[in-house]
Order: C-alpha cells, then structure tokens, then sequence
C-alpha cells in the first residue's frame, strides 16, 4: 500500500454501499482491513489518491459490479 494504516484511519471516513462479494446488500463504515478485503490493494490506493487530490470533502467512486466506496476526509 501506498498509505499507512495510521494516516487513512486518521484523515477518512470509510463508508461502502452495494453488493459485496456474497450478493449480500451492505451499507456500512468500514476500516482499512475491511475495504481491503472488499475491492484489494490496488484499487483502495487509487481511491485513497483520488480522494487527497479532489480535495472536497467526499469522494465516491463506483465499482462495476455496483459497490460504492465514499471517502469522508474528517
């Protein structure tokens, strides 16, 4: 990861809405081990980027198969 654990649990709020990998609906907080378990490594670090460079102070970003990730910046 591109991000320490510390700095992500100190600057966001994590929150994922959709479907997850067991057709199963969720709407919940969540920390970096969970987003990690829920869309990988590769996609938490282009999120995380995305969301310091908006520089708003919420980002979503939408998966295909229709989960939604939204970075809070606290």
């Amino acid at each position: 990861m591109n991000y320490t654990t510390n700095f992500i649990n100190r600057n966001f709020r994590l929150k994922v809405t959709g479907k997850d990998n067991n057709n199963l609906y969720i709407n919940k907080l969540v920390g970096v081990s969970g987003l990690l378990e829920l869309i990988g490594i590769d996609l938490a670090n282009k999120f995380i980027a995305r969301a310091i460079a908006s520089g708003q102070d919420s980002t979503k970003c939408c998966l295909r198969r229709g989960l939604r990730v939204t970075l809070y910046i606290k």
